[in-house]
């Protein structure tokens, strides 16, 4: 692997992939100091915001972001949404964890131009409980952002909790103007019921989709075969994990809407994603 490559792969380790065995466990320290740790930092607002900037697959403009949780805990360094998620759910702190997240993220995203979107992550905590719809529309309600700017994103494994709930909650979030997406498609069971019986407006592919396009003939068929039934549901297509130009010019030929992925920009802050979409480049020129 090259020093580049190596740099990528702990880069990418930090905010999608586990520290370790078990999600939110690290060697030698205990789990309920870890969990006194994180409701001291949400205390004192030490949880970071960063978005990765998302492309327009037909003008290589910015169009958007998705917001991503970072913790700088004092001793171990950088940890991931993944793991910080996971120590959360044991010390049941998912709920502040999420409206801290979702609050730091709309107060960034409030300096944005009206052309950027911003794409939340929505946990099975939330999604399972009944209020949500409601308590959600009323904090964005408080915001400067409008609902249609919005892109609620769930997974897989959130479904596999309750999938009624989250049809029913995902119909009451589109009718007050949200957007919905199934995110990480392709990472778990690719399960189509999900496309079928769900409210939604886009999908997003994960990394594992991409994997040897364009080179490998049946990963391309499989990406071609994606992208055709997208478009027969009337659904978006963003592109995770894009890492080379190579595949960008793959996805994008073959009639994929958005991309996102370090080729173009890693998780950075929200002045950089406005810095990033006022250049040419990240306007499509260039």
């Amino acid at each position: 692997m090259t020093k580049a490559g190596a740099k990528r792969s702990m880069m990418e380790q930090g905010w999608t992939s586990l520290r370790g065995p078990v999600r939110g466990r690290f060697p030698g320290v205990s789990p309920g100091m870890l969990e006194a740790d994180l409701l001291s930092a949400l205390d004192r607002r030490e949880i970071e915001v960063l978005f990765q900037p998302q492309f327009s697959c037909r003008t290589g403009a910015v169009v958007g972001a998705e917001a991503l949780a970072r913790w700088r805990h004092p001793s171990l360094g950088e940890i991931g949404a993944r793991d910080l998620f996971a120590i959360a759910e044991r010390a049941a702190l998912v709920a502040p964890l999420s409206r801290h997240v979702v609050a730091r993220a709309l107060e960034d995203a409030a300096t944005w131009p009206e052309g950027l979107t911003l794409s939340l992550n929505i946990t099975p905590e939330e999604l399972g409980d009944p209020r949500f719809a409601a308590d959600f529309a009323a904090l964005i309600g408080r915001s400067e952002i409008a609902p249609q700017r919005l892109m609620l994103e769930i997974t897989e494994d959130l479904l596999l909790r309750n999938l009624a709930q989250a049809a029913s909650a995902l119909k009451a979030l589109r009718g007050l103007g949200f957007r919905t997406a199934l995110d990480d498609f392709g990472a778990g069971f690719c399960n189509f019921r999900y496309l079928r019986e769900l409210p939604l407006d886009a999908l997003k592919l994960d990394k594992a989709m991409l994997e040897g396009v364009p080179g490998d003939a049946t990963a391309l068929a499989v990406l071609r075969a994606m992208l055709q039934l997208s478009k027969a549901l009337g659904l978006t297509v963003y592109a995770e994990g894009i890492e080379s130009e190579i595949q960008r010019a793959a996805i994008t030929a073959e009639g994929c809407d958005y991309w996102q992925g370090f080729l173009r920009a890693q998780p950075m802050p929200s002045q950089s994603v406005l810095a990033l979409a006022r250049t040419a480049r990240g306007m499509g020129h260039g």
